[in-house]
């Protein structure tokens, strides 16, 4: 990233992003650009390198820390770390602890962090009276990785009760295993699977390559690249990822509630709408819903949440997100699945790392600095 200069200290820290991209980039502005509300970033909390955050128990914040902390978010700021597992995953690369989700009746919680071998992991806890029951703790999903970077790491329960995982390619540059458009592999994916049935875990069976032979039941969509964030619609059910680029093109996906999934979003054949290296467009390839160039704007999208809160009424149904390379907040309007006009809040939360959404439909911006910041009306 080069947006800022930096001290080789701060270039250590925010090395969760430093091969996510290799350039900083512009927009690609195929819709037209409008009057947005005015707003402010409040700064409510400072956190240790934040990297994920999840609507907890009781209206509660809960805030993910990238050395494997996580605090709630109070009144006065960041409490104690109610969980550490700093001992047990790395931060060399992309690593680290990087998605929470509690399950909709709050009834268990879930992280997702590479472990000390860089092995993406995804472990459960119960959660009793809000608070975490560390003896009941188990592990649900592993997946090695092939390289330090492309981790993806986000995880969602949708609307359906499923939990949601993103995974990347593995990482290096160019998908050189091809794992994104391969269905034998999780890599490159977002996975559907049901947590609360089976050992240790069951496959829906309505997942769409349930009952391929040749193809991994837990995958929902594929061709991704490094799906670093990716959320619900809590209004529609639809759903948005956030999908890095390779050199050239940063692109948000989306796919409908109505969807049976089985999305093939195009990498590494495509990087965006635009051919990669020299492939040949997927017959079945969902293009993204907008794309931007790397002329300046940015160097990795992080994707965030349709804005559903009351603080900002006109910015209600627009998909909000941002770059960890330029941290400007930045809209889509959607009519029909199709962006309409794109907006610039006009803020910026650093090197941004994540959206989170609390119970209200509220959003917080994350910034790998340590800033969380609410999303307000100026």
């Amino acid at each position: 990233m080069k947006v800022r200069t930096r001290s080789s200290a701060m270039i250590a820290t925010v090395c969760l992003f430093a091969s996510l991209a290799l350039t900083t980039a512009a927009a690609d502005e195929p819709a037209a650009r409008r009057q947005v509300p005015e707003v402010v970033l409040t700064n409510v909390a400072t956190a240790q390198n934040p990297t994920a955050g999840a609507a907890g128990p009781g209206g509660t914040v809960w805030i993910a820390e990238r050395a494997g902390t996580v605090r709630v978010l109070g009144d006065g700021g960041l409490g104690a770390p109610v969980l550490d597992i700093s001992a047990e995953t790395t931060v060399d690369g992309e690593r680290g602890l990087l998605g929470i989700a509690f399950d909709k009746k709050f009834a268990h919680f879930y992280i997702s962090y590479t472990d000390l071998e860089g092995t993406s992991t995804i472990d459960e806890f119960a959660v009793r009276h809000g608070k975490l029951q560390p003896k009941t703790r188990r592990t649900v999903l592993t997946q090695t990785q092939p390289y330090n970077n492309h981790n993806g790491g986000d995880i969602k329960f949708g609307p359906d009760g499923y939990l949601y995982i993103a995974l990347g390619d593995g990482g290096a540059g160019g998908d050189p295993h091809a794992n994104g458009q391969n269905l034998g592999t999780l890599l490159g994916k977002l996975l559907r699977i049901d947590p609360h049935h089976g050992t240790p875990y069951a496959i829906p069976a309505d997942n769409p390559f349930a009952h391929d032979p040749n193809a991994r039941g837990e995958i929902w969509v594929y061709g991704l690249r490094n799906p670093w964030r990716f959320s619900f619609d809590s209004h529609t059910g639809d759903l948005y990822i956030g999908d890095v680029g390779q050199s050239d093109w940063e692109e948000v996906d989306r796919a409908p509630a109505s969807s049976n999934g089985g999305e093939n979003y195009g990498w590494s054949q495509m990087e965006g709408t635009h051919p990669f290296r020299g492939g040949t467009e997927p017959a079945n390839h969902t293009p993204p819903i907008h794309e931007y160039d790397r002329t300046g704007l940015g160097c990795a999208v992080t994707g965030g949440f349709v804005y559903r809160g009351d603080a900002i009424p006109a910015l209600r149904g627009q998909y909000l997100f941002s770059d960890s390379c330029d941290g400007t907040v930045r809209s889509l309007k959607l009519r029909k699945g199709k962006v309409t006009e794109v907006g610039d809040l006009g803020v910026s939360g650093g090197e941004v790392t994540s959206f989170v959404q609390d119970r209200e439909g509220e959003l917080y911006v994350l910034g790998l600095g340590g800033g969380v910041g609410r999303l307000d009306p100026a």
